[in-house]
């Protein structure tokens, strides 16, 4: 249901104006606010916590709670969902100049600490 009304939420959005190098904090402004509206800007946080590893057996041979591991992967299967989706967002809105810059650049936090320093 909500992959759905998200594929529906896509369709209908208006399309953002591409960064060429000018008007930088209104563009903040609107991917801050598309960021906000898919539920990804979380990516961004300065304090966004890491997702612990996933609990290996304990010295004694204990293994650990099944229910435990899944939730880990789980949240690490959708943290690495959403930072793809945060960084497609961000690269696509670039003009093509700087999006062939910035691909290079590893993680969407990195992109766009990048983004404010220069602009």
């Amino acid at each position: 249901m909500e992959m759905e009304s998200l594929k529906l939420m896509n369709q209908d959005m208006v399309k953002l104006d591409r960064f060429g190098g000018s008007n930088f904090s209104c563009w903040q402004d609107k991917m801050k606010f598309l960021l906000t509206t898919l539920k990804i800007f979380y990516i961004l946080a300065p304090d966004l916590p890491h997702i612990p590893e996933e609990p290996k057996p304990s010295e004694d041979g204990t293994l650990p709670d099944q229910a435990k591991v899944d939730e880990v992967r789980n949240q690490r299967k959708q943290r690495e969902e959403d930072e793809l989706l945060c960084r497609g967002h961000i690269l696509n809105t670039l003009s093509d100049r700087l999006n062939d810059y910035f691909q290079q650049i590893k993680t969407t936090k990195e992109i766009w600490e990048a983004l404010q320093f220069k602009y």
